[in-house]
């Protein structure tokens, strides 16, 4: 049973965590900030990318935190469910929300880009959650004890997303710029293309034939 469940003590939740849990939780805090980040860009001038970097630089930066947590769980020799769970959720914020928001800050704002963007998120989440239920199921390597393999696409893989649009902005490459431009710019029908990629990745992350190798 779960330590703070028997703990009856003011923030219970809080004095039982692990250093690890709190590892991942700066995970998490990446993430969100690099979402206010990409809506702070939003608010501001269009010529302005500081938000947007910022926001771009937070997410692989969650990933270090989020490497790190196993690190020191296995250091330490302590690891809980409650880990696994704050883990899954840090990383659904930073790999999942925080790209998605960041491609509609930076111009994939149509109604059809958004149910996509939203469709992405949805497969990180899924992705996620097999994980967990399946994670014991799978094989694993006889002397580390590790799944042999992902399967589908891990969802961190998105930050290669979060490196094609901090190209875009380097180059200018926002908004009314963004590579490919709109069809039917102006209807209900407007689309980026480009924001299909993101529909692609989600797919690859929920796929179940699709098996890559954990180095």
């Amino acid at each position: 049973m779960l330590a703070y469940a028997l703990d009856d003590r003011h923030f219970s939740l809080v004095r039982n965590l692990h250093l690890a849990d709190l590892i991942t939780e700066l995970n998490g805090f990446c993430g969100i900030f690099s979402v206010f980040q990409s809506l702070r860009y939003c608010l501001g001038s269009p010529s302005d990318f500081s938000p947007l970097w910022v926001s771009m630089i937070l997410m692989p930066l969650g990933l270090f935190f989020d490497f790190m947590d196993g690190k020191v769980a296995r250091w330490r020799r302590k690891s809980s469910l409650l880990g696994q769970e704050l883990d899954s959720l840090a990383d659904l914020i930073s790999f999942g929300v925080a790209p998605a928001v960041c491609a509609f800050s930076i111009g994939m704002r149509s109604f059809l880009d958004t149910i996509v963007l939203s469709l992405f998120v949805l497969c990180g989440l899924t992705r996620l959650a097999r994980f967990n239920v399946t994670v014991s199921n799978l094989p694993k390597d006889k002397k580390t004890g590790k799944s042999k393999y992902f399967e589908g696409t891990p969802i961190p893989t998105t930050l290669a997303l979060v490196g094609v649009m901090a190209w875009w902005v380097h180059k200018g490459l926002v908004l009314e710029e963004l590579p490919y431009g709109a069809y039917a710019e102006g209807t209900l029908l407007e689309l980026h293309p480009v924001v299909l990629v993101f529909g692609l990745w989600g797919t690859m992350m929920v796929s179940k034939s699709l098996k890559i190798p954990k180095l």
